[in-house]
């Protein structure tokens, strides 16, 4: 049978990777994100698109009304949207204040809200059984790193995974978190990132190289499969050894 999979933040990146490894696969995808341009231009065979802000419950209604109509249930569901906000307009004014307010709800908007909600409005279409919720974190939940506003809002995506587990595990239904490391070749550092960071992150490793959304989104398709549906409420780790899980 054709699964439904449907992942945010599609168009780019982690997801774009995660998209074309289902859809060579011979599922039914649909790439969802702000940039309506970016969703048309991504090479996904055969994918629908939707353009939505996902922190936006209106928006996110009209996902659904999306899904319910071209899918009905939805055997696999990716949250890849996130960032540390690179694309919000700057914050005015010069008040300190006002824009650790901004950068703080930025991204508990981008990284958190935007999951939950669409979970929320997708749960009761989910696959009875085999259904699969998978949400992207980040090594930097675990260390407070980089930015301590993006770390947070990634941390929260755990409890919320793990008492999502627990209310639809006797379901059939699965919730698990992968946490990347450092991955090059997506829009995460904008125009880049320095290179003594980048050997810095790279030596920390055990293996000695910078992660690919291909090995994020090989741990997505695999959590994704059968061989995975006694595992659950777990949070993955993908760094190369750069981080230890707990």
């Amino acid at each position: 049978m054709t699964r439904n999979v449907v992942i945010s933040g599609g168009g780019t990146g982690i997801g774009l990777a995660a998209a074309q490894m289902f859809a060579a696969d011979g599922a039914q995808v649909l790439l969802i994100g702000r940039r309506g341009d970016v969703l048309e231009r991504a090479e996904v065979p055969g994918a629908l698109t939707y353009a939505a802000d996902l922190a936006d419950p209106e928006a996110v209604r009209g996902v659904a009304g999306f899904v319910g109509r071209e899918f009905g249930a939805v055997d696999v569901l990716i949250h890849s949207a996130g960032g540390n906000g690179l694309l919000e307009p700057p914050v005015g004014g010069d008040d300190p204040l006002d824009a650790v307010a901004r950068h703080w709800t930025v991204n508990f908007r981008l990284n958190l809200l935007t999951a939950v909600l669409l979970t929320e409005a997708l749960r009761n279409r989910l696959a009875e059984p085999g259904g699969r919720v998978l949400f992207l974190s980040s090594i930097a939940a675990y260390r407070g790193s980089g930015q301590v506003a993006y770390a947070a809002a990634k941390a929260g995506l755990h409890p919320y995974a793990h008492a999502l587990a627990r209310q639809l595990g006797p379901h059939g239904i699965t919730v698990n978190v992968v946490a990347p490391g450092y991955v090059e070749d997506t829009a995460f550092f904008g125009d880049g990132i320095d290179e003594e960071r980048r050997a810095r992150l790279v030596a920390e490793t055990s293996d000695k190289r910078a992660g690919t959304p291909g090995d994020i989104a090989s741990t997505l398709h695999w959590l994704a499969s059968p061989g995975a549906a006694h595992i659950t409420s777990q949070i993955i780790q993908v760094n190369g050894g750069a981080e230890r899980g707990h």
